[in-house]
């Protein structure tokens, strides 16, 4: 694995010595942050599941202002705070741990809480699309972007509170889904 492009490009990142993480490809990882580019620049970005963080410290290469990673496994997190490191990120991130959904209940409930722009999630494709949602759009601005990565098979949700599904792009057993903070049409 490593950073793609901007002011970390070329940057390995340690990958993990267990089994039952998977990490986003590069490829994937790619087609994410050609979609995502035009937001990036000064964004507040949330890599949920965060893995290796390979998520958020792309984002933090391609000019994201604040990127708060969440991951539950303890490991994880331990690889994540080393892959910053690594890269030399020295601010301009929190990690959290716990679960996502927690997490998002306790950010949402902050006195003074920034909104994210920018939302990723790269559950284990175990996960239930639609659960893995619930919640999100407390957390996110208006006109933001949720990604969620899931297994190609999988069909998540149309909407999910304020989310709207408004495109798909599939790579591999992948796929992304993305949805923008909007308001639902009236039925």
């Amino acid at each position: 694995m490593r950073i793609i492009a901007g002011s970390l490009k070329g940057r390995r990142l340690k990958a993990p010595t267990w089994d039952g993480l998977r990490p986003t490809s590069d490829k994937v990882r790619e087609t994410l942050f050609n979609v995502l580019a035009p937001r990036l620049a000064g964004a507040r970005v949330l890599d949920g599941f965060a893995g290796t963080g390979a998520i958020g410290i792309e984002a933090i290469s391609r000019g994201a202002r604040e990127v708060v990673f969440i991951e539950a496994d303890r490991r994880a997190r331990a690889l994540v705070e080393a892959n910053l490191a690594h890269c030399g990120v020295q601010t301009g991130y929190t990690v959290v741990g716990g679960s996502v959904a927690r997490a998002l209940h306790a950010l949402a409930a902050t006195p003074g809480f920034v909104p994210f722009d920018i939302v990723v999630f790269d559950p284990p494709y175990d996960a239930a699309p639609a659960e893995t949602l619930a919640g999100a759009d407390a957390v996110m601005a208006p006109g933001g972007v949720l990604v969620l990565e899931h297994r190609r098979k999988e069909t998540p949700p149309e909407s999910s509170g304020r989310l709207i599904r408004v495109r798909q792009i599939a790579s591999g057993d992948s796929e992304l889904t993305f949805y923008q903070v909007g308001e639902l049409p009236a039925k």
